[in-house]
């Protein structure tokens, strides 16, 4: 296309006279070798000519056949581009290639610390806390993971819901309407569409992952906690393994406790009683509508 700059190549002056020095010595052996097959054929061939054919067999030098005379010269050369590829081969053998591969891996490592220094400069390491107070400056006011887990904190099978609990999913529409609700993809991909009157926010590894317009789509916790930053309680609503990462930024947990151990193959994260303060439950027996019973719980963090 119009105006599409050529690559720029990424190896350096003295790498690439490593390389062009290591080429030409390859095709000096080589020419070297042929050099080699035809002064052996062509001696031959001299020597026929003058002994068998009888062509310039009276021509003589110095009282010596000519083809003599051609074939030391042609030994000459030979000998010539020999001394070039071999004797110099003494000063420029292996314990010289051995300096260049040094000098081109000191080189690379010198690169290697440039950028490093570069990043540490760009983006400094973060400093760990040091005490209880300094880690608190890591928790997200108002986010809340709302979860319905069985007692054995199962959530889920195969991206399904183990039960279904009209009560429950009333609560859990009540508390997160208007608000950001953070999930993982495989949670999204679970709902037939996105929920009314929500902003979701999807965490994937996904690049170019198709979302409906309105679903903001992030690649890991901490943009997923930016994108909500203007929410004062966002919502995170699954599944496992996101519920695993946020739980340390989280400030309460809206939880249905549904009191029966289920199969499963996604489970919540245990909660800490030295952490988590429970400072609300409501039971629920189960009736013709709930086939479990269950129990609506308030947790902060103390």
């Amino acid at each position: 296309m119009f105006g599409k700059k050529k690559p720029v190549p990424q190896i350096d002056k003295d790498q690439m006279e490593l390389i062009e020095n290591a080429q030409r010595r390859i095709k000096q052996k080589k020419r070297l070798f042929a050099h080699f097959v035809i002064f052996l054929i062509g001696a031959v061939f001299l020597i026929i000519l003058n002994i068998v054919l009888g062509i310039g067999e009276n021509t003589k030098f110095f009282e010596m056949d000519w083809f003599v005379f051609a074939i030391l010269a042609w030994l000459f050369l030979f000998l010539y581009h020999l001394f070039s590829v071999f004797v110099t081969d003494r000063f420029m053998g292996k314990k010289w290639e051995q300096q260049q591969l040094d000098k081109l891996v000191a080189k690379q490592n010198e690169r290697i610390a440039q950028l490093e220094k570069s990043v540490e400069t760009t983006q400094p390491k973060p400093v760990q806390p040091t005490s209880a107070e300094e880690k608190k400056t890591s928790i997200v006011n108002g986010l809340t993971l709302i979860v319905a887990a069985g007692e054995n904190d199962a959530i889920g099978k195969n991206n399904q819901l183990i039960w279904h609990l009209s009560d429950d999913l009333k609560r859990f529409k009540s508390l997160t309407s208007g608000h950001c609700i953070i999930m993982g993809r495989k949670t999204f991909e679970s709902f037939p569409k996105p929920l009314p009157n929500r902003t979701h926010i999807v965490i994937t590894r996904q690049s170019n992952y198709q979302v409906p317009n309105g679903v903001i789509v992030v690649n890991n916790l901490n943009d997923a906690l930016d994108a909500a930053k203007g929410d004062q309680q966002p919502f995170v609503i699954g599944g496992g393994e996101i519920y695993k990462q946020a739980m340390p930024f989280a400030s309460k947990i809206e939880m249905t406790r549904v009191h029966e151990s289920f199969d499963a193959d996604t489970f919540f994260p245990k909660i800490d009683s030295d952490i988590w303060t429970e400072i609300d439950k409501t039971f629920h027996s189960k009736d013709a509508v709930h086939k479990y019973s269950f129990s609506f719980i308030t947790y902060i963090r103390t």
